[in-house]
């Protein structure tokens, strides 16, 4: 999926918290510029199967999904800003899809699963679209998934009252009906956008 180079370059320093970095990240992990610059140059393999659990506390994989293209965003329900205006671009093109939005699946895929219960979740992604699953998992297997999409993410302590906050990439991920991954939408992606890339790669 062809995007500006310049605007993925922005778009890799459009984190969540719009903080330059997050001062208890784990040294041993990739740097935000380290996966960008992997995302953006395809620097080895993106994407990997899942087996996650939704905001119904039902297991999902990636497999049950065949068929269908995938939006995937990873991002957190305590999100001030990025996560919202995002999945609201994601709720648009699929209503802008029409009869055609039955072969995309739209995934919130959490990166704060200590707080983002299934019931929290299912609160939350009701509030955008009723087609939208979110998923959470333990710790290790959000991290993995997450890697293996090389999205950069790291929780920021909490500062006095306020709760702690995560410093993430903000990259809407489309996977092919075959669970292969086609590309990527910068945040920010105009919802008319999205579904110009989406529609040549629906199943026919």
């Amino acid at each position: 999926m062809p995007e500006a180079r310049l605007a993925a370059a922005v778009a890799a320093l459009l984190l969540c918290t719009h903080a330059s970095a997050a001062p208890g990240r784990d040294a041993a992990l990739p740097s935000a510029a380290e996966l960008m610059d992997a995302l953006m140059w395809k620097r080895g393999p993106i994407g990997a199967p899942f087996d996650l659990v939704d905001q119904n506390g039902r297991h999902r994989t990636d497999v049950e999904f065949r068929g269908k293209l995938m939006l995937l965003y990873f991002g957190y329900t305590f999100c001030p800003d990025v996560c919202p205006t995002d999945l609201k671009a994601i709720a648009s093109a699929i209503d802008a899809l029409g009869a055609a939005a039955g072969s995309v699946q739209p995934i919130f895929i959490t990166v704060d699963p200590q707080r983002d219960t299934a019931e929290r979740l299912r609160g939350y992604v009701s509030s955008f679209h009723p087609r939208l699953i979110a998923l959470t998992g333990s710790e290790h297997d959000i991290r993995e998934l997450a890697l293996a999409y090389k999205v950069y993410y790291a929780r920021i302590p909490a500062d006095g009252n306020a709760p702690y906050a995560i410093d993430h990439s903000g990259f809407i991920y489309l996977v092919g009906i075959d669970g292969n991954y086609l590309g990527f939408f910068p945040p920010g992606t105009p919802p008319d956008r999205m579904v110009e890339i989406i529609r040549p790669h629906l199943p026919r």
